[in-house]
């Protein structure tokens, strides 16, 4: 069942399962936020089982850099917004991520990685990402990464 994100209460419908639901929950907030703000986009998410083209379009993307990871996704989220694909896929351990997929083959393509506050850097980034922090008054700490995506898909 779809569910639209509500920014303004981070619940954890859907999250529930994640030993880091709130966290979880508040960056997925954050999400919607900015969708709301910058495009008044409203963010809508899907169980990861009831969408997996999205997941496998992403795991494909991130083949680039040999990243597989095996932890449970529990929901995804797509839509497209001024020319650009944004994808989403939050996993049960505090993981989210996300593609930026311009339409035009000029446009800017990247994977971003967000880790939900508190969250240990998973051992598939050691080495490889640098993260940058930002608060966020519904996430608190977020930490971030990101990789061009060279592909075309």
């Amino acid at each position: 069942m779809a569910y639209q994100v509500n920014f303004k209460d981070a619940s954890t419908i859907g999250l529930e399962i994640s030993p880091v639901a709130e966290a979880l929950a508040g960056l997925r907030a954050n999400e919607a936020r900015y969708f709301w703000n910058k495009y008044k986009h409203n963010f809508i998410t899907t169980p990861a089982a009831d969408a997996p083209d999205i997941l496998t379009w992403i795991e494909t993307i991130l083949k680039e850099r040999d990243m597989t990871f095996p932890y449970k996704p529990l929901e995804v989220s797509e839509l497209e917004v001024d020319g650009v694909k944004w994808s989403f896929v939050f996993y049960e351990n505090g993981l989210e991520v996300n593609t930026l997929y311009s339409l035009d083959p000029n446009g800017k393509r990247a994977v971003g990685f967000k880790l939900t506050d508190g969250m240990d850097i998973p051992k598939e980034f050691d080495g490889k990402f640098k993260f940058a922090r930002q608060k966020s008054k519904l996430a608190g700490t977020i930490r971030g990464s990101f990789f061009v995506i060279k592909g075309e898909y």
